[in-house]
């Protein structure tokens, strides 16, 4: 008894293959011209060949050897699923199928003697360790992160939710990349509406290529063109589990460390882990810092070019004279000296993204001192302005959900547009119209400004403040879940 490897014919083959053919000849055509496809073929007797096809670098070459490849060349029963040391052995009836489980980490077996096929997962467990959230750090409570294993995820949550009722039901989405999407939710908690909304719209998905949660999420929002966030992304699994705990429903995608929270609020982007964690005093006064920093960032600016534009009479005649003092030799109007830079910050922050730890800590002082500072002496900018966008860049990353910092700076951009034309005016109809455009948006069909619009009077108690944890013992309303009460009904 050998085995011995056969490597596959280069030359073009340019036969159709029907979907119900599976021969290795029909494998054969599929995988041509692919260098890591694998054909292996094992005599165990003049009348008995064992075929195995996989692909080399999706599957455990280790475990190939120890659990298939050793076992089969001394197998002496009539069945090879009895030498084989794996319990996930699958039956592969079509081509399709096995084409399927190939791809996805399994080794083909074709026993001749008995005409079967048969698919064993050996998927390679390729992947880095479990680490610690680099974007949503806190200071206490866990410091574990999601990985770009999908399984890896549901065991990081089914740790922290250890219940039967816990579900995950896997899809596919993607035509060519068939990416694997988890749902996920509490069965008897979750409102069933949740669920349904959910699959219906993955069913409804239609498109060939997902890398990330957020191409998965575009598909899914129902509010394309609007800046705010629908899905709440976190590579925490602690705040996807307090988040099913409540009554979510959450979507985990495979290779994306980045787990899909709905339904979300507004008011959602603004809480933090540590909310949960600091005494309710502490974690209130911070989530209010939170709020005042949001409104400070998206207004400051644009009421300073107001002021200097339309409205310089309300300003007191002292500081009124160091405005002009300090703007006496800039070429610019104020919104082009503050739209200049708010662009140049927003330059800086993007490059400092996108460069290595180290270099961008240098790019930070070199933008923010030295250009900011030559800006100054060269009459670019007044020092007066300096200040203001240091302290409301500095307010804005406060906010602890990145995907609202940049709503915020298109919000910033809007309200200083509006402010240079109509003044103060300009800011409260630009404000009006971001709380219009919130209050008309839904996350998977429920509304996106609750608990405010509509209003539900309980779920104050953790919205702007972080009531006691010991007063919180119903689950937010708006959530809608099947089990309000979070504590047992003592008998």
């Amino acid at each position: 008894m050998f085995w011995k490897k056969k490597q596959i014919e280069s030359k073009l083959v340019t036969q159709s293959i029907t979907e119900s053919e599976l021969s290795i000849e029909a494998l054969k055509k599929s995988l041509v011209q692919m260098d890591d496809a694998e054909f292996v073929e094992i005599d165990i007797s003049d009348i008995r060949k064992i075929y195995l096809v996989y692909i080399r670098t999706l599957i455990d070459q280790e475990k190939l050897n120890e659990s298939i490849i050793k076992p089969l060349t001394n197998c002496s029963k009539p069945s090879i699923q009895d030498c084989i040391v794996n319990s996930s052995i699958i039956h592969i009836p079509i081509f399709i199928e096995a084409k399927k489980q190939l791809f996805s980490g399994s080794i083909l077996l074709f026993d001749s003697s008995q005409n079967l096929w048969l698919a064993v997962p050996l998927k390679n467990p390729l992947g880095r360790a479990i680490e610690t959230s680099e974007t949503e750090t806190i200071l206490f409570g866990a410091k574990d992160s999601f990985s770009e294993q999908v399984e890896q995820n549901i065991t990081l949550i089914r740790r922290r939710l250890p219940i039967h009722e816990l579900k995950a039901e896997k899809f596919t989405v993607g035509s060519m990349s068939e990416t694997s999407v988890v749902l996920m939710y509490i069965e008897g908690l979750t409102n069933p509406d949740f669920v349904s909304t959910v699959k219906e719209k993955i069913s409804e998905i239609n498109f060939d290529l997902f890398f990330d949660s957020s191409q998965v999420a575009a598909f899914m929002e129902e509010h394309q063109h609007s800046i705010f966030p629908q899905f709440q992304q976190t590579d925490r699994p602690d705040v996807v589990a307090y988040s099913l705990g409540l009554g979510k429903i959450t979507l985990l995608v495979d290779n994306t460390p980045f787990a899909l929270v709905a339904p979300i609020t507004f008011f959602h982007l603004f809480q933090s882990p540590e909310d949960y964690i600091n005494r309710w005093v502490v974690a209130s006064f911070l989530r209010i810092i939170r709020y005042v920093s949001f409104v400070l960032s998206i207004t400051l600016i644009p009421f300073y070019v107001a002021l200097t534009t339309h409205h310089y009479q309300m300003i007191p005649l002292q500081t009124l004279l160091v405005l002009v003092d300090s703007r006496s030799k800039l070429p610019f109007t104020p919104f082009w000296e503050a739209f200049i830079m708010l662009i140049f910050i927003e330059i800086i922050r993007e490059a400092s993204l996108r460069m290595p730890t180290k270099t961008g800590q240098t790019l930070g002082v070199i933008g923010g001192i030295v250009v900011g500072q030559a800006a100054v002496e060269a009459g670019f900018a007044s020092n007066v302005l300096i200040v203001m966008v240091g302290i409301s860049t500095i307010a804005a990353f406060l906010i602890p959900n990145y995907l609202m910092t940049k709503a915020n700076s298109l919000m910033q951009l809007m309200l200083l547009v509006f402010s240079s034309l109509f003044g103060l005016m300009g800011i409260a109809l630009g404000i009006i119209a971001i709380l219009a455009h919130l209050n008309s948006l839904s996350s998977i069909k429920q509304p996106y400004f609750s608990p405010v619009s509509p209003f539900f009077r309980k779920d104050w108690i953790d919205l702007f403040i972080r009531g006691p944890l010991v007063k919180m013992l119903e689950r937010p309303e708006h959530l809608k879940p099947l089990k309000l009460k979070r504590y047992k009904t003592r008998r």
